[in-house]
């Protein structure tokens, strides 16, 4: 997993590997002298011979020690790892299964096989999952193999601020959503916390509270990368238009398609949309 969140922070742990050379923990690069500042990955070697070589005619004459000094101090660079904190954005609505195609079934195999390559691989990474249909919850990931689709409507801003407010909990300097979907937002939870609806079109108060959220998102440092599972000229400007908000990626799949461009995009840093 190398990168849905691109290189733009760095984190205390992790493996997702940035685009600075710096004094990190992996050491793989050369070495510099040692500044303020700089983890203390000490090049030993490097250290050892600015010290010589600073009191060489000591050493010549047979001094017993070696007289280490601030500025013999040498670091090893390495290329900086950081961690990331993910949520898992899954919509759950009526649509996910219509019209004979089954979307839902390979969206929750990717989530699943995302959270066991964060397992095995990215330990210091952080995994939640977040349902949405006509409001969201959070969910265990050990529950997301018995989760089903039901007769939902679209509540993608609810989604959103679930995610927003989990991820606002994570010390984690690399925060992203990851969100799964077909349809348009359809679904808003009013102020008095009853649920406004509307299937027709792109509803303007929906959309508005929507792009609203993900603005909040961008204000909190959480990049929304979406994979859409639908070609509607109308999704397909929703999608964009939260891509350039929030400064995310879109990407325009099918079910067969989805789990190998999340786990690719999760592995790699280029930065595309899959037609």
């Amino acid at each position: 997993l190398r990168d849905l969140r691109g290189a733009t922070g760095r984190g205390s742990r992790g493996r997702h590997d940035v685009r600075d050379v710096a004094t990190g923990i992996e050491a793989g690069g050369g070495s510099k002298p040692y500044e303020f500042g700089d983890t203390l990955n000490i090049d030993a070697s490097g250290t050892i011979l600015n010290a010589v070589q600073r009191g060489g005619a000591q050493a010549a004459a047979g001094a017993a020690a070696i007289d280490v000094q601030y500025p013999d101090l040498m670091v090893a660079q390495g290329e900086y790892q950081s961690s990331c904190a993910t949520v898992l954005m899954l919509d759950c609505s009526h649509s996910m299964i219509l019209y004979g195609e089954d979307r839902f079934t390979p969206a929750k195999q990717v989530a699943l096989a995302l959270a066991t390559l964060i397992r095995n691989q990215y330990p210091g990474d952080a995994l939640s999952a977040v349902l949405f249909h006509d409001s969201a919850e959070e969910i265990p990931l050990r529950q997301l193999a018995r989760v089903r689709v039901g007769p939902y409507y679209t509540n993608t801003r609810e989604g959103l601020r679930r995610a927003r407010r989990i991820l606002e909990r994570q010390r984690k300097d690399l925060r992203q959503i990851i969100m799964i979907t077909d349809g348009k937002p359809s679904a808003l939870t009013l102020p008095d916390g009853r649920i406004y609806r509307n299937p027709f079109g792109l509803d303007p108060q929906i959309i508005a509270e929507t792009f609203a959220e993900v603005g909040s998102c961008r204000k909190a440092g959480i990049m929304i990368n979406t994979f859409m599972l639908a070609r509607d000229p109308e999704l397909v400007a929703f999608v964009r238009r939260v891509a350039s908000i929030c400064r995310g990626k879109a990407y325009f799949t099918t079910p067969y398609t989805l789990g190998r461009y999340v786990l690719m995009d999760y592995l790699t840093r280029k930065t595309r949309t899959v037609h």
